[in-house]
């Protein structure tokens, strides 16, 4: 387990977390919340041993085996596929010495290895680091390509690929998501659900962590506060908090205001002295209470457009790409109406970016025609955009040179919604993190008064209260919107219908995200159908069907077993949940409850066991029956 006792920990002269205490159970899932610069990440420091406590202990068992992203990726020629393997440092370094024995002409030892290797399922790790990368987006023919010829976001996917191969007793991510589509989160979800160790995750997706995680640790005020429940739950016990906390603070101040005034006003009369005095002292004992009060709120809004125009902006029978020879949308027709509010679903590389810069006039249309609305203004919001702000310039300047009208209290105070305050307003872009540059470009985006918004993954890099305000500014804007987005709490609270980007064509989809994740599903099977199903089409229809038959026939007695071993383990995973459920109550950890403490962790175990054992038997088995059916391929 993670225990924190008394911890402190300070950047420089300034105090981040003081005196906290809490501890995380092993194979319990925790997500890490609170605001921009409040220590989240010098926690994560601290846990990989980079960062020492100023005060108090952190500790854990010196044996657990600790996996986070790598923040930086080497340009290396080594294909994605074994970058992603070398997460598994336990094979590597049994394949090195695999390779010693063999160099050596030691059969034994090659047999003692070759045992090793088996035991920890290392031969299938191929197969399992392929299914990472299909899962984060990959295409097959990408796992062989060398790491140097991916973008930086497709590395730092890579990245998050090797940790989660990892044989990790610790697993931390911090902001696993930003670079993900809404398919790769959706895979993520269910992968990180499924993970058996301990996950400490860093995360401004609250959809995602009510998914994934079972309790909040919160950093507020210098205090780190663990929370038993999702973030949902979290939010609920906070404000259950804090209203009992106003109402101490209030109680506090009418009695702090009562005794003053007695002392006010008998201090002077002898006969009263001691009374005044005596209550002076209980005055100056009064607890030091604090109103109670959330995090400061970002509050913003668009303002009314000065005009809205019908249509907008329209796409007829056009043609998106970027030349003749690289068309990804065919036929597209759209059209924007004041109030159209739709969400582009599809998967990573289906052109959802492509259909925005082509209505943003980032790019021309290869084919088609594009209307726009005479003078209608776009706000279009990209990650590109936060490279070109003005690297030596402050949020002032930008304002300012983006309304030359605006003075500087002005502009300041138009920043100060977006939580840029006091001097924060007067520093150079270039010290900037990405949320604040995103903070920033949303800013000038506001400035103009669009009456359309083509945003593009607007929420990466945003905390949690600055997605809310985004949320609560879009929901009462009276353009028009376009929204590319992974976080779903976004796309459901602001979207009213959704647009599905795939096989080049854009077309309605009459569903919302539960429909799109069962479409990834059925997409996927078909895909792997089309692909098994690569005969030569010049074989007799009659001969195939029976070659089909006789195959079929083949693999039943392995279905059958496959199909039991699956209703096994769907059981085991059920009564897992359930115990699992039981661990995350903090009162199983008293003393008067060791003994159930002691069976249910047994029991944790042992399905665990089950599960991960049967699982593997169950691939097993899948991948003889594959290959049965496609023997004649």
């Amino acid at each position: 387990m993670i225990t924190a006792t008394d911890l402190s920990l300070d950047r420089g002269a300034k105090n981040l977390i003081t005196a906290s205490s809490f501890t995380i159970h092993p194979n319990h899932k925790v997500g890490l919340v609170g605001s921009n610069g409040c220590g989240k990440s010098s926690l994560f420091a601290a846990l990989l041993g980079e960062l020492s406590p100023d005060a108090g202990n952190l500790g854990m068992p010196s044996t657990w085996e600790i996996a986070t992203v790598k923040q930086e990726t080497p340009s290396l020629e080594q294909s994605a596929l074994d970058y992603v393997m070398d997460g598994d440092k336990e094979f590597r370094q049994l394949e090195q010495q695999l390779e010693q024995a063999r160099t050596n002409d030691d059969g034994n030892l090659e047999a003692i290895l070759i045992n090793k290797i088996d035991t920890i399922s290392g031969y299938s790790l191929p197969a399992r680091a392929g299914e990472l990368l299909h899962g984060l987006g990959f295409l097959q023919n990408q796992l062989a390509n060398p790491v140097k010829d991916f973008s930086g976001g497709w590395r730092m996917r890579l990245n998050l690929a090797q940790a989660l191969i990892s044989r990790a007793d610790l697993l931390l991510l911090d902001e696993p998501t930003n670079h993900l589509d809404l398919d790769a989160v959706i895979w993520l979800q269910r992968w990180l659900k499924r993970f058996t160790g301990t996950l400490v995750l860093i995360s401004h997706d609250r959809d995602f962590l009510d998914t994934v995680i079972g309790q909040i640790l919160h950093i507020e005020h210098q205090r780190a506060k663990l929370y038993s429940g999702n973030y949902t739950s979290f939010e609920r016990q906070r404000r259950e908090h804090l209203a009992q906390q106003d109402a101490q603070y209030q109680k506090q101040q009418k009695e702090a205001a009562h005794l003053t005034a007695f002392v006010d006003r008998f201090r002077a009369k002898a006969s009263k002295a001691k009374q005044a005095q005596s209550r002076l002292k209980r005055l100056e004992k009064l607890p030091d209470l604090a109103p109670s009060h959330v995090d400061s709120q970002f509050t913003f809004s668009f303002e009314q457009p000065e005009s809205l125009p019908y249509p907008l902006l329209s796409l007829s029978e056009s043609q998106c790409g970027y030349n003749a020879e690289k068309i990804i949308l065919n036929d597209v027709g759209l059209t924007l109406v004041p109030g159209s509010r739709i969400g582009l679903l599809g998967r990573n590389g289906a052109g959802k970016s492509t259909l925005i810069k082509s209505l943003a006039g980032e790019i021309a249309l290869l084919n088609g025609d594009r209307y726009c609305a005479q003078e209608l203004k776009i706000g279009y919001f990209s990650q590109h955009q936060l490279e070109q702000l003005h690297s030596g310039s402050s949020p002032v300047d930008h304002i300012i040179r983006a309304k030359p009208t605006l003075g500087e209290p002005q502009a300041r105070s138009f920043l100060g919604k977006f939580g840029f305050s006091g001097d924060q307003a007067l520093e150079s872009v270039n010290t900037m993190s990405g949320g604040e540059k995103a903070r920033l470009v949303l800013a000038l985006i506001v400035l103009e008064k669009p009456q359309l918004l083509l945003l593009d993954e607007p929420t990466n890099h945003l905390d949690l209260e600055m997605r809310q305000a985004l949320v609560m500014a879009l929901q009462d804007f009276g353009g028009a919107i376009i929204l590319i987005a992974h976080d779903r709490f976004l796309l459901e609270s602001c979207v009213d219908e959704f647009y599905l980007v795939a096989n080049g064509q854009v077309s309605d989809f009459s569903g919302d995200i539960d429909d799109y994740q069962q479409w990834l599903n059925d997409d996927k099977k078909q895909s792997v159908g089309s692909n098994k199903s690569s005969k030569d089409k010049g074989v007799d229809k009659k001969q195939l069907r029976q070659q089909q038959a006789e195959l079929r026939k083949k693999s039943a007695p392995l279905r059958k077993e496959a199909d039991k071993l699956e209703k096994k383990i769907h059981q085991w995973q059920d009564e897992l949940t359930q115990v699992e459920t039981l661990l995350s109550d903090s009162d199983i950890y008293q003393a008067e409850r060791k003994s159930e403490l002691t069976t249910q962790l047994k029991l944790q175990a042992n399905l665990k066991d089950k599960v991960e054992e049967n699982e593997m038997l169950w691939l097993e088995l899948a991948e003889q029956i594959e290959n049965i059916l496609t023997s004649a391929s």
